[in-house]
């Protein structure tokens, strides 16, 4: 990563024996930025020197992604819970100094910052999930248009080993496939992150591993979401939510009125015109909107 994060220092912290890697950089409140499929911690690029000039921002790969590890899975996906993915980064902070922070998560990390919420209330001051609904209500609220869309939910969650061989025929082709698929208007990703985001998607371990993110989402978590729900635990800290306009999850969701059901506090952004990337797509705006936040 030659261009892309300059400035920012190389962490790797062993978290009961999962080595999880990322960056960090600038000084002042602590805020974890965590990213999405089929991405790493470089899609931050252009977020993340904006809030280094007042924060300490860590950005990390989440376990199965980018250089983290890519631990073994067993029948019940529990490796690759939302549980599991969070109690890594509250560990990662907390090996960094800090014991209390504000979690950011774009797609898959959103719903590990969902989680993270609900399981260390104590750590998080504040939170923000971008592009997402809840996972309990994405299943609950399955249809044709969902399907469709989002296909993938469903084809990374079969048994292990046919999505992997399908995938790993052409692992940089369908990448990029699916960046076309969710941005808007035919918007252009940095090569170089992409290159990145491809280096560490070709590997066979990493697409097993995001297979069984997935997986996890279709058993383990939905089990702990209702658990959650059920005994009324509800996200406390500030929440802000943010989705694109031109996306998928903005179009078909009320995204503002199905979190109020998961969050007691929750304030909301729409980003004009861009997709589900919203951290590449709309970089100006994104950023504003959690600096403004982070105040």
């Amino acid at each position: 990563m030659t261009q892309l994060l300059a400035g920012f220092e190389p962490i790797e912290v062993d978290v009961n024996g999962i080595r999880i890697t990322g960056r960090t950089a600038g000084t002042g409140p602590p805020v974890l930025l965590l990213h999405g499929y089929p991405q790493t911690h470089a899609m931050w690029h252009q977020i993340a020197p904006i809030l280094a000039e007042r924060h300490t921002v860590v950005l990390t790969d989440l376990r199965g992604y980018g250089g983290s590890a890519k631990p073994a899975a067993g029948a019940d996906h529990a490796e690759y819970s939302k549980r599991a993915m969070a109690t890594d980064q509250v560990a990662v902070m907390a090996s960094l100094g800090f014991d209390n922070f504000v979690a950011v998560g774009h797609d898959r990390g959103a719903r590990v910052v969902h989680r993270m919420c609900l399981d260390h209330p104590a750590r998080v001051r504040r939170a923000a999930v971008l592009d997402i609904v809840p996972t309990r209500h994405v299943f609950a609220t399955v249809d044709t248009a969902f399907a469709m869309a989002y296909e993938h939910w469903f084809f990374l969650a079969q048994p292990p080993g046919f999505p992997e061989r399908l995938i790993g025929g052409d692992p940089e082709f369908y990448l990029r496939a699916k960046l076309a698929a969710w941005s808007a208007g035919g918007h252009t990703f940095d090569e170089e992150a992409v290159d990145q985001y491809v280096t560490h998607f070709r590997d066979p371990a990493a697409i097993t591993a995001s297979c069984e993110d997935y997986r996890a989402a279709a058993t383990i978590d939905l089990d702990h979401d209702e658990a959650s729900y059920a005994i009324g635990d509800r996200v406390t800290c500030p929440l802000l939510v943010m989705w694109g306009t031109a996306g998928f999850v903005g179009r078909h969701y009320d995204v503002a009125a199905i979190w109020q059901s998961y969050a007691t506090d929750t304030s909301t952004t729409a980003i004009a015109a861009a997709g589900h990337f919203l951290a590449e797509e709309a970089p100006e705006a994104t950023a504003a909107a959690l600096a403004q936040f982070l105040q």
